[in-house]
């Protein structure tokens, strides 16, 4: 019995607002539809997300006098001439540096093991050969090597195999451009068809998509130019000191950005170990892990204050266990989109409707205080 009395004043708590039901059901169904649809969909949500980011350049320039049309036009063609072009500059150049690298990975292992080795010559009173040895033990280097045997021949021969998701990717690269364009044309109409189907009292939502609009948007175009930015100067870095495999780690280093606290730390493993690969435990390899740390404290000092004014306000373990839950569900995108889909949960945490004053149930069920009681308390 006390049990039920719990649960009642919980729904009477947070349940009492017949909006906040109603909003409640629309998620439920919002959330079954990504889980069971979210393949299918993932085009058409591609779609919303690229043309609610390329809105507000369309509205600049219809400002500007420019006509409707035209503004759509002008945009789209930009954005994914530039996305194109991207593609077809370093997507080729990536995978060809994936493979050499694959390739030349068991002789890095190799390389490597022999610099671990020559660690307690040159530095005596650090290291000494037992925690060299330890260390070999540890990384288990010959057992890495073995699996990267059987990985090199599936790397080398692609080819055939992945013909039906290039096709797919053919197709896709087709249809959310013309979504984006024409939900870009008739958003006006498009928008008021939702408000349509959505109910008329809807001011917990409208307060919803206010605070999202004013976070959301600033954080996902922030978050693409600092991967730009953090990519470009890597990349630049690498190149100036020599470093193999440079593009291929300032896309990574561009990347992982998008893992706030854990992103930085995990990519120095790759930067290192190729830096080890190339130079051994020499000045140049100190000297380009503190080029890497350099480009790290800005990006965290000075470039993210800049980018996101509007910071999004959330706890460090509440952004890594939204990292780790939407990326386990959606992968990379859930990676990309988990720190505004924590927003969003937080948003609607914050705004949704609560009665304290409406516990009435736990009230009632207090014990009644005999009248000598409640004679002394009047007294």
């Amino acid at each position: 019995m006390k049990l039920y009395r719990v649960i009642q004043g919980f729904f009477y708590r947070y349940f009492s607002d017949e909006e906040a039901v109603i909003f409640f059901f629309l998620l439920v169904l919002f959330i079954l539809l990504v889980y069971g649809l979210g393949q299918v969909l993932a085009p058409v949500f591609t779609a919303i997300i690229l043309a609610y980011l390329l809105s507000p350049f369309v509205d600049k320039l219809n400002n500007l006098k420019v006509p409707h049309i035209l503004s759509v036009t002008l945009v789209c063609l930009a954005f994914f001439g530039v996305l194109v072009l991207g593609m077809l500059v370093i997507v080729p150049a990536l995978l060809r540096q994936i493979t050499s690298l694959v390739t030349e990975l068991p002789d890095m292992l190799k390389l490597f093991q022999d610099q671990i080795q020559t660690l307690p010559d040159r530095y005596p009173e650090l290291i000494s050969n037992e925690l060299a040895q330890q260390w070999l033990l540890g990384l288990d280097l010959r057992g890495i090597s073995q699996q990267l045997s059987g990985l090199i021949p599936r790397v080398l021969t692609f080819s055939l195999s992945t013909l039906p998701s290039v096709m797919g990717l053919l197709v896709y690269l087709v249809v959310v451009p013309l979504m984006v364009f024409f939900m870009l044309k008739d958003r006006v109409v498009l928008w008021a068809s939702v408000k349509a189907i959505l109910p008329t009292q809807r001011s917990l939502m409208n307060q919803i998509a206010l605070e999202m609009n004013q976070q959301i948007a600033n954080y996902i175009r922030g978050k693409v130019i600092e991967i730009l930015i953090v990519g470009s100067v890597s990349f630049i870095t690498f190149e100036l000191f020599g470093l193999e495999y440079s593009a291929l780690l300032a896309v990574m280093v561009g990347l992982s950005v998008l893992i706030p606290y854990i992103g930085a730390t995990v990519v120095t493993i790759p930067v290192f170990f190729i830096g080890v690969f190339q130079w051994g435990f020499t000045n140049m390899l100190y000297y380009v892990l503190l080029a890497y740390m350099i480009i790290q404290i800005l990006d965290g000092n000075v470039l993210v204050p800049l980018l996101f004014s509007e910071a999004v306000n959330l706890n460090p373990v509440s952004i890594i266990i939204a990292v780790l839950l939407f990326g386990g569900i959606w992968g990379f995108w859930g990676v990309f989109f988990a720190i505004p889909l924590a927003t969003f949960v937080k948003a609607i945490i914050n705004a949704w409707p609560k009665h304290p004053e409406l516990d009435e149930p736990n009230r009632l069920e207090e014990p009644q205080k005999p009248a000598l009681e409640k004679d002394m308390d009047a007294k």
